[in-house]
């Protein structure tokens, strides 16, 4: 599949839809993606013609589904290029592989005394669980700070790591748009004997990504954001620890046996997918990474990078001083999403007016509170691009931007 924009967006039928008269402008995709036809008949057949249970009965329609839905599991190993199938984990969702490794592996590992390294830039995701865990056990959080444009500030990441057990980051910040340098990352984490835990929910949907290049310990992103349904998320941690855990719910499908005096775990990945499970959802997230496979992520993300850098030239050449876009402008160090404030227009009140011309942004402190208060902001207005928005599309939002300004000053 060649990558032509124009040819892709038509695999997108919402974006073929005409509200108020108006073409939809969908700007919001590092809150969630649209999906193409790709994913929605792969989900719509397999419930016409090919649901069961997985991993359970025997017969002939039990057994292909079971075989659909690991296959689904293979495709996502390979995508991320995992060193062994059993060690992807199927969950609800990214916060819920965050909240696993951190009730699993954390309540295991860590005491009072202890140090978890973060960075000012997390989504609540990667905050919330380790501070309900420290309120627990008595360890200590450190924040890895940022600088002026944005980046990380790693001149003290040695000495925050000092006696760290684990360190915990985004691989690309959903506010910012910053890329982070995961494979350095890593490395240092284990310099100083630290696990390396990686979200990579902005990341993985945009970029080609290696877990084995990376060198982290867990990795953890979400099919909604990558053209897949919402529903399942996705775990990838090494066999060796995820063998050392213990299971994170019981109940079915997680054990190997169950006595009256206590219970024995299944092998992985079952270990960590009790009960039933998102089939049907695992299906459509083995469509979307067929897709994106087929479209080459290194394409993707040249796409990205190209309508990045056309977003940032033109609203900056068309607002000046009016518009300030949080995060760096060098495009090869930050992704498709753009922050920012408005005059002095609050951003819901921009989200609003940019809505009347169906362009759709997310206006708040998107997960990222603390983040916010480093800015001076209580809430920005953030643009997100991806595989199938278009420069005509950056237009439309200048436009409506145009809008918003002259509403306001009248």
């Amino acid at each position: 599949m060649s990558f032509d924009v124009q040819h892709i967006r038509a695999d997108f039928p919402v974006l073929a839809e005409i509200i108020n008269g108006q073409p939809l402008v969908y700007l919001d995709s590092a809150n969630t993606s649209q999906k193409p036809n790709a994913v929605i008949n792969a989900m719509t057949t397999f419930m016409q013609h090919a649901y069961g249970p997985t991993n359970r009965s025997a017969y002939k329609l039990a057994s292909d589904a079971t075989d659909a839905f690991e296959g689904a599991r293979a495709k996502v190993a390979a995508f991320i290029n995992a060193p062994a199938v059993h060690e992807v984990v199927f969950t609800k969702n990214a916060t819920e592989s965050l909240n696993l490794i951190v009730r699993t592996w954390g309540t295991q590992n860590l005491n009072k005394g202890d140090v978890v390294v973060l960075t000012h830039m997390e989504h609540h995701a990667n905050i919330v669980p380790w501070q309900m865990l420290a309120a627990e056990k008595g360890f200590t959080i450190r924040w890895v700070p940022l600088t002026q444009d944005g980046l990380l500030d790693l001149s003290e990441l040695d000495t925050l790591l000092t006696g760290a057990k684990a360190f915990s980051f985004t691989s690309m910040s959903n506010v910012l748009g910053t890329i982070n340098p995961v494979k350095e990352l890593c490395a240092r984490a284990h310099k100083h004997g630290a696990i390396a835990i990686v979200d990579g929910c902005q990341s993985v949907p945009h970029m080609h990504t290696d877990v084995q290049e990376w060198d982290a310990d867990f990795v953890v992103f979400s099919s909604h954001k990558m053209v897949g349904p919402s529903g399942i998320g996705i775990l990838w941690g090494r066999e060796k620890i995820l063998d050392a855990i213990p299971p994170f719910l019981g109940g079915g499908n997680m054990i190997s046996d169950v006595k009256l005096e206590g219970f024995a775990c299944a092998e992985l990945p079952a270990k960590f997918e009790a009960g039933t499970q998102p089939t049907i959802e695992a299906i459509g997230l083995g469509a979307a990474v067929d897709y994106l496979s087929a479209l080459g992520m290194h394409n993707v993300r040249q796409h990205e990078r190209d309508i990045t850098r056309y977003a940032l030239d033109t609203l900056t050449a068309r607002f000046g001083d009016d518009i300030v876009i949080h995060g760096s402008r060098n495009v090869e160090v930050r992704g498709a999403t753009l922050s920012f404030a408005f005059r002095d227009v609050h951003p819901h009140d921009v989200s609003q007016v940019l809505d009347q011309h169906n362009v759709c942004v997310r206006a708040g402190h998107h997960c990222a509170k603390p983040l916010m208060r480093l800015l001076g902001a209580n809430a920005t207005v953030r643009a997100s691009f991806y595989l199938y928005n278009t420069p005509s599309e950056v237009d439309a939002l200048g436009d409506a931007l145009a809008e918003a300004g002259d509403f306001f000053t009248l």
